[in-house]
This record gives C-alpha cells, sequence and structure tokens, in this order.
C-alpha cells in the first residue's frame, strides 16, 4: 500500500480511573435489571441490592435456538490484551441503544489479576459491569464454594492415604489432584505436605494451582444442571492404584459433599452495565489450559431472556474461539451467529516489529506489516463457518491513516472494520458496530460448524488445529507424552475434544514468534486430561498453574477508607 506517514490523530476525551467512573455512575436495584427481562422476584436469590443469582429454571430451551449468539474474540494480543470485555459490555449497550434486547454473558474475574498485574475484568472507562468493586473481589462467593469443594477432594485423598481401615491403595506418586487458592503465590506451586510424624498425614510432594485452574472451575462451567455437574465430579481422576488401576472421585464417595458446596455457585449471576443494562457473569476457567469461557448454563439463561447474548472466549482466536467452538459450542449444542473480531492499532503495530516502548508510536508501515495476524485470525472464522466484523478497538495515539489501512484491508475480506469508541463513550460509541453485527446476523451469513469429529484420534485433532488454526507444518511428540498418550487411550478417554495449551502470545507454540509465522513444528510436551470437564490437555511448552506477583503488584496499590471507599481497582 506504501503508506508513510501519520495523519490527523483520532480525538478522544480525557478518561478518569476505572473505579471513579464506576462509583460515580447511577446504579439501579437488581429487582428493576431482573424486571426488564421479564424475570420475577421469585426467581430472584439477592445478594444484596445490586447483585442476585438466577434459578435454573429460568432457562428455557425451546427459546435458545430462536435467539442470537455473538461471540467476542481477538487477534494476538499484546501482553496488556485488547480489551475484548470492554468491547463485550459496550456492544451490549449499543445493541439496547439500537433497540434490540441484547445481554452481556461474561465471565468472573479472579483475585490472582486483580491483586497481581493485568486488574479486573469488568471491562473498562464507560463500558464497565458494575458494581465493579464487589465483582473484582469476593462477588456471590463462586470462586470460593469451587475452592472449597477442590480442596475438600483433596482432603479426602490424603485421608484414604492414612485411613489403612478404608485404603484405597492410591499409590501417592501418581496423585494428581492438587488444592487451589485463588491468589498469585508462586512459593506455593511445589510443596511437600504431611510433614510431623506419622499423626499427620503421608509425606509427599504436592503443590497448589490458582482457583481458575481447577478442574472444577471447568467442570461448573461445562455441566448442564446438578445431575450433570455430579457426573462430572464423579468422573475427575485422581491417580492410580499400587496395581494400576485408576481412581475416580466417585470412589472416594466424594461427590454429594462437593456437589453441596457448588449448590448455589452452579446459579448464574445478574449484575448490569454502567447503562442499566442487564449482565451475567458466571465461572471463570483459565483459557490457556481450560476452556476459557463463561459457563454453558449462563450461556442457557441469556439466551433463554434476550434476543441478542453477547458472549466472549479468552486470548485470541487461536485459543478462546476454537475451544468455544469445538468444546463448549459442540459439547452443549450451541450454534453462534456471529463473531467480533477485536483488534487495536497497538497491537498490529506490535506483530509489525515494534517494540514495548514503540506500541503508542504511529506508524502505518508496521500496521500494514501487522495485518497477516488479523488475516489469520478472520480465514480461522470462516473453518468453522463463521463471518466476523472487525471492531477496532479506539486507543489515543490511533491516527486515521491507520485506521484507513484496516478497513481497506478487510474489503479484501468481505468484512466491515469499524473503530469502536465504547471506553470513552460508552453505548453511543458501539452503534456502529451494532448496527454491523444485526446485519450480519440478519443476512444469515455464519453457518456454525466445529472443526473435528469427536471420532478422530487425539492426534488428528491436534494435527488438525495446529495445520488448520495455528498454520503449523507438523507435530512432534516427546517421549514423555507419547507415554502419557498411550495412558490417556488405555482409561477410554480417546475421543474427547482436545483442549490445548499454548503461549497465547503468538500463533505458534513459540511466544516469540508474532506476527503469521508459517510451517512451523508444534512441539507436544506433555499431556494431562479432565476427564470430568471432558477434554484432553495437550502441552505446548511450559503452562503456568500458579502464577506469581509482578515486581509492583497491583495490591500496593489498592485501599479502602473510613466510609467504605475503594481507591485503585482497575
Amino acid at each position: 500500500m506504501g503508506h508513510t506517514g501519520a495523519k490527523l490523530q483520532l480525538q478522544l476525551p480525557a478518561m478518569l480511573p476505572d473505579i471513579a467512573i464506576s462509583q460515580s455512575a447511577p446504579i439501579r436495584h437488581i429487582k428493576d435489571i431482573a424486571a426488564s427481562i421479564g424475570v420475577s422476584n421469585n426467581d430472584l436469590e439477592y445478594y444484596g441490592k445490586h447483585k442476585a443469582k438466577l434459578l435454573l429454571s429460568l432457562i428455557d430451551h425451546s427459546k435458545i435456538a430462536k435467539h442470537h449468539l455473538v461471540l467476542v474474540t481477538a487477534i494476538t494480543p499484546t501482553p496488556a490484551g485488547e480489551g475484548k470485555t470492554t468491547v463485550s459490555v459496550g456492544l451490549t449497550d449499543g445493541l439496547n441503544l439500537i433497540e434490540k434486547k441484547a445481554m452481556a454473558v461474561l465471565r468472573e474475574p479472579s483475585l490472582g489479576p486483580v491483586f497481581g498485574m493485568k486488574g479486573g475484568a469488568t471491562g473498562g472507562g464507560y463500558s464497565q459491569i458494575i458494581p465493579m468493586e464487589d465483582i473484582n473481589l469476593h462477588f456471590t462467593g463462586d470462586f470460593s464454594a469451587i475452592e472449597k469443594a477442590n480442596n475438600l477432594l483433596a482432603a479426602l485423598i490424603d485421608h484414604n492415604l492414612q485411613n489403612k481401615k478404608r485404603s484405597l491403595n492410591i499409590d501417592p506418586r501418581t496423585i494428581v489432584w492438587k488444592r487451589v487458592m485463588d491468589m498469585n503465590d508462586r512459593a506455593l506451586r511445589h510443596i511437600v505436605i504431611g510433614l510431623g510424624g506419622t499423626a499427620n498425614g503421608i509425606t509427599r510432594e504436592d503443590g497448589f494451582n490458582i482457583t481458575p485452574a481447577s478442574e472444577i472451575m471447568a467442570i461448573l462451567c461445562m455441566c448442564t444442571g446438578m445431575d450433570d455437574l455430579k457426573r462430572r465430579l464423579g468422573n475427575i481422576y485422581i491417580g492410580s492404584t499400587f496395581s494400576g488401576e485408576p481412581v475416580f472421585a466417585r470412589d472416594l464417595n466424594a461427590v454429594g459433599a462437593m456437589a453441596i458446596l457448588l449448590k448455589d455457585a452452579i446459579k448464574p449471576n445478574l449484575v448490569q452495565t454502567l447503562e442499566g443494562n442487564p449482565a451475567i457473569l458466571h465461572g471463570g476457567p483459565f483459557a490457556s489450559i481450560a476452556q476459557g469461557t463463561n459457563s454453558v448454563l449462563a450461556t442457557q439463561m441469556g439466551l433463554s431472556l434476550s434476543d441478542y447474548v453477547i458472549t466472549e472466549a479468552g486470548f485470541a482466536a487461536d485459543l478462546g474461539a476454537e475451544k468455544f467452538f469445538d468444546i463448549k459450542c459442540a459439547e452443549a449444542g450451541l450454534k453462534p451467529d456471529a463473531v467480533v473480531m477485536v483488534a487495536t492499532i497497538r497491537a498490529l503495530r506490535h506483530h509489525g516489529g515494534a517494540k514495548k516502548e514503540e506500541l503508542a508510536v504511529p506508524s502505518p508501515e508496521r500496521v500494514e506489516k501487522g495485518l497477516p495476524n488479523l488475516a489469520r485470525h478472520l480465514e480461522n472464522m470462516y473453518l468453522f463457518g463463521m463471518k466476523a466484523v472487525v471492531a477496532i478497538n479506539a486507543f489515543p495515539g490511533d491516527t486515521e491513516e491507520e485506521v484507513e489501512i484496516i478497513k481497506s484491508f478487510c474489503r479484501h475480506y468481505q468484512t466491515e472494520a469499524i473503530v469502536c469508541t465504547g471506553f470513552t463513550e460508552g453505548g453511543k460509541g458501539m452503534t456502529a458496530l451494532a448496527h454491523a453485527v444485526t446485519k450480519l446476523v440478519e443476512n444469515n451469513g455464519s453457518h456454525f460448524h466445529p472443526l473435528y469429529e469427536r471420532e478422530m484420534s487425539i492426534e488428528e485433532k491436534i494435527f488438525t488445529i495446529a495445520t488448520k488454526v495455528y498454520g503449523a507444518g507438523s507435530v512432534e511428540y516427546s517421549v514423555k507424552a507419547k507415554t502419557q498418550l498411550k495412558h490417556i487411550k488405555g482409561l477410554g478417554f480417546d475421543t474427547l475434544p482436545v483442549c490445548m495449551a499454548k503461549t497465547p502470545k503468538s500463533l505458534s507454540d513459540d511466544e516469540r514468534r508474532y506476527g503469521r509465522p508459517e510451517n512451523f513444528i508444534v512441539t507436544v510436551r506433555e499431556f494431562e486430561f479432565a476427564a470430568g470437564a471432558g477434554f484432553v490437555i495437550p502441552i505446548l511448552g511450559e503452562m503456568m498453574r500458579m502464577p506469581g506477583l509482578p515486581a509492583i503488584p497491583a495490591a500496593e496499590g489498592i485501599d479502602i477508607d473510613a466510609d467504605g471507599v475503594i481507591t485503585g481497582l482497575s
């Protein structure tokens, strides 16, 4: 295209911190939000004036197929992320402004990022979900319930090792179940438990994961009701006996007690956007080693109560969207109608070679060089029969010339690219995107289908994803991975979908390869599997299940005064 220089920059107003905007906004009683979607007081369980749980009896399967599911995903992000949640919330407000009955259905935040580096997960600026402070902290206690259920199972495992009269003869060396805590704490990744003599249990190696990495989180988000939840909890694989027989949670008679701890957590949470539109937040599994989407029940609830449901999947489309389609939608029978592909000019500069300190510097040349990354993600949507509209999430420093480069490029892909200013303008900055999404839906442009068949072997599924979605040329397996794969097949789990675990920083399995790498080798280092959640996890590279805090944790800047006013949350 030969563009040089930078023309007029987009004019965006100065912004207050997210928490200041949240605290200054009017907030409606949650019963009014419920009434706007036809939900009565009898179908709510209140958590104060601004939060409530929705009874599962509100799910109406006769309405689900008639309403529209829109996925918000993104190109390969910079470390700070590209604003999928902000776009999701803004689009929900924008759709309601053009008189479409829309609801955001998203994941709950984890305390780890809140007190660590990334911050909360309620959107940003004037495209937020409120009450922001409650949601980003304890909310309705779902994460705590998941943590307790997870750790109850851990306690029962160690009790069985100690209790010789009722022992299942579990080999401690094979135990894969770990305890969890919803906090970043690197010191707990690898620990030794049972010290202090025979009265204090069997000494063995153990460790903690962060709560979003718990299989129980993944199970809660995949289940379709209490009976299905209990079935999946029972299928959790713990380890094996000394004779090599598999041991599951059901063998420890753990299912009933774990389900009781989750009896409220299974119900989706109703809150609202800054503009008073309904939003459901429920569940929060990791997007790298789990499915990275909100619960099936929350999505079904949203589709029962609104004409349009706006949801998102973690990280970029190669991770979040692929798992959303091949795991969540395929398992739950959901049929999405459209995709919004979030892109930022700073991310395209990044993929075009800009260094961290140069991301805010206008550069049409680097934007143009970064476009192949956007192209790969758009092409990937076609693999699933989906059409996308591109949302350019606006940042200060974006230029009109850079925007026009993206728009011109997208026209070659027969899609629109629309500048979105929801962060600074709320719903009114998202109405153009809202019109584009409704046009896509009403023209019935998408015909969803999974990428692979369940009957395919695990190796075939991995090869399909690696070559078609990532752009790899081949797949290799370590000796350890081959041994583990043989074990997985021996347990009868070879027909499960695969939940790929890899870096979100690249389309490849090497985070240093930006843009659109081609014909590289994907290496499966090892396997895990989540029999309860219902997927096999091929691990490409090193995956972190318990993050550490950054050099300057966000927790150091958070405070509360004598009147209960919180500052520093983002």
